[in-house]
């Protein structure tokens, strides 16, 4: 029998300066005290939602956590694992960025109980990270990854490609670079231009042209072979691993189980059905987490076709697939009942899905074109 998972996230939405990735008005913290405080009280409003489940992984994300003192996190830390039970092999992961501030803390965090740490380089090349908006140099992500390694046994790097103007052999030698320093997790984006952010406006004005869809394909037959090369293997559409060191909050997400969203602009999934969206602006989740205990803008109750559709959308994402006996568990439909039997088989035959007994999964050709896929089966 599978074990199950759940997962705590604590977004902390507080960037050190205006950033290129959300439209967040408030981004710096008048009050830490007041500000945890609050995410502890709703911590303990969602305890009594949940406290019958064991904690397997929590996850420090969001605009800036390694600007967290290191007091705050274990404080967060020590409450939770007060309030629920913890797995012994309870995943603990903080994201940081490779500043030279951020790295000095890198000691401070695993005393408060990190164990996993995820290094937002994005780019080991100058002009890329000026046209990405970072604070941090190449060289300091290079002195960073270094330091990470030394203190931390199991670390992820987060990299950026399929910029403009950046070419086959540009990404490889990134890549090969990167792997070099024996990390044991990567995750490896495609550069998307999505609405809200400052590269969609670039885009519509003509400033920032997306590269070459062909050769953006390549890019990604690349990354597979090279990580591949390292030993390093891909489990999701964009992340990559050794064996035994998959994310397990990331799996969370994409096998379907539950996890609460803690903080501004937080989204949690509690009791297979609850959806929860917090306030996005840190100042209004505050002030709702005191008058109602929560900072959630909104809680649906979701049905079982909504489930299922959400458990396909990330399910088909990851190397595994959708497990046919998880999907029924959590949203009690069998899954050939929701889906376009025709496409299904019809991609079948085209060698874009494999269908067996147990899962239902992308090929390798599939991955590629994976949300036509999608759009079709649902």
């Amino acid at each position: 029998m599978e074990k199950n998972k759940f997962g705590i996230y604590i977004h902390w939405p507080f960037c050190a300066s205006k950033c290129p990735y959300c439209d967040f008005n408030s981004h710096v913290k008048k009050n830490d005290d007041d500000y945890i405080k609050a995410y502890l009280k709703e911590l303990e409003y969602y305890h009594n939602l949940t406290s019958s489940q064991k904690v397997t992984s929590i996850f420090f994300g969001g605009g800036t956590p390694s600007l967290m003192k290191e007091s705050e996190v274990s404080s967060l830390i020590n409450f939770i694992s007060k309030h629920w039970q913890i797995a012994d092999d309870v995943e603990i992961s903080l994201e940081a960025n490779p500043t030279s501030v951020e790295t000095e803390k890198f000691a401070e965090f695993k005393n408060a109980g990190i164990n996993r740490l995820s290094l937002g380089v994005q780019s080991l090349d100058n002009n890329n990270l000026k046209f990405l908006g970072r604070n941090h140099s190449a060289g300091e992500a290079l002195v960073a990854l270094d330091k990470v390694q030394n203190i931390f046994d199991n670390s992820s790097l987060d990299l950026i490609y399929a910029l403009p103007n950046q070419s086959l052999s540009d990404w490889e030698k990134e890549l090969k670079k990167a792997l070099s320093f024996g990390l044991k997790h990567l995750s490896l984006y495609q550069l998307t231009i999505e609405e809200g952010t400052i590269f969609y406006k670039q885009a519509k004005l003509g400033k920032l042209t997306e590269i070459d869809e062909k050769i953006a394909s390549q890019m990604y037959n690349l990354t597979d072979d090279v990580c591949a090369s390292f030993g390093i293997n891909k489990y999701e559409v964009s992340n990559y691993a050794k064996e035994g060191f998959e994310s397990s909050h990331n799996l969370i997400y994409w096998q379907g189980y539950d996890y609460l969203g803690i903080g501004a602009g937080a989204h949690g999934r509690i009791n297979k059905f609850m959806g929860t969206s917090n306030y996005k602006n840190p100042q209004k989740w505050h002030d709702k987490v005191i008058e109602n205990n929560h900072g959630a803008e909104e809680i649906e109750t979701l049905n079982q076709e909504e489930r299922a559709e959400e458990l396909i959308l990330m399910g088909l994402r990851t190397a595994e697939g959708i497990n046919k006996e998880r999907f029924k568990s959590i949203c009690g439909l069998d899954l050939l009942d929701v889906v376009d039997t025709g496409s299904l088989e019809g991609f079948c035959e085209e060698g874009l899905l494999v269908d067996d007994e147990d899962n239902l999964k992308a090929t390798k050709h599939g991955f590629l074109v994976l949300n036509h896929i999608i759009r079709w089966i649902i």
